[in-house]
């Protein structure tokens, strides 16, 4: 099913006025906000609706202290200041749900034997998760700051020890303030990045 397609106020919104913020107000993000936002998330497409990005919402004071001090010198300021920091990870055994999933083939076996590709699948479709959940969070009122400027073994290891999981990336959540706020970096224009064949 096509749409219409959207208006300059909520193009403005996505993507030509949004900005990555490293400034944070106090404002919360409640229980009911994240999962309006993971609501969201998952409707974007996964190959075979594998669906393999995992959340962590690290909110309290304590957790975000504790996170702070595995993220880049330049990022812990946000990371404490942001009322939520998601950690957004990719599951390696994401295929033992895809019965469940996708259950229009048998498509647990084309993973469960190639744990090379099943990795490769999981970190392309939980990054394709993660860039949802940047638009998902601007459709919804809230900025974010994602980074990767974090020492990913040590997060690995303290927030999904036990696991299956990997960290990916980092994304602040909540209402961004101006400080902080670089002016608007350069994009390239389409002939120095696209080709028509």
């Amino acid at each position: 099913m096509s749409g219409t397609p959207l208006g300059a106020d909520a193009l403005d919104l996505l993507f030509r006025d949004a900005r990555t913020y490293n400034g944070w107000s106090d404002a919360p993000v409640s229980t009911a906000d994240l999962r309006a936002l993971y609501d969201l998330v998952i409707m974007g497409p996964t190959s075979a609706n594998c669906l393999p990005a995992r959340f962590i919402f690290v909110s309290s004071a304590e957790q975000r202290a504790r996170l702070a001090e595995m993220v880049l010198p330049g990022n812990k300021p946000k990371v404490l200041a942001a009322p939520v920091t998601a950690i957004i990870g990719f599951d390696n055994l994401f295929y033992n749900r895809l019965p469940e999933l996708f259950p229009h083939a048998d498509a647990k076996s084309w993973f469960s034997g190639d744990a090379k590709l099943a990795r490769e699948t999981a970190f392309r479709n939980s990054s394709l998760q993660a860039g949802y959940f940047i638009l998902a969070a601007r459709a919804l009122g809230w900025d974010t700051g994602p980074m990767s400027g974090f020492t990913k073994p040590d997060v690995d290891a303290a927030f999904w020890s036990g696991t299956t999981v990997e960290t990916n990336v980092l994304v602040c959540l909540g209402k961004g303030t101006d400080e902080g706020l670089f002016p608007r970096s350069p994009r390239l224009s389409f002939e120095d990045a696209a080709t028509i064949l």
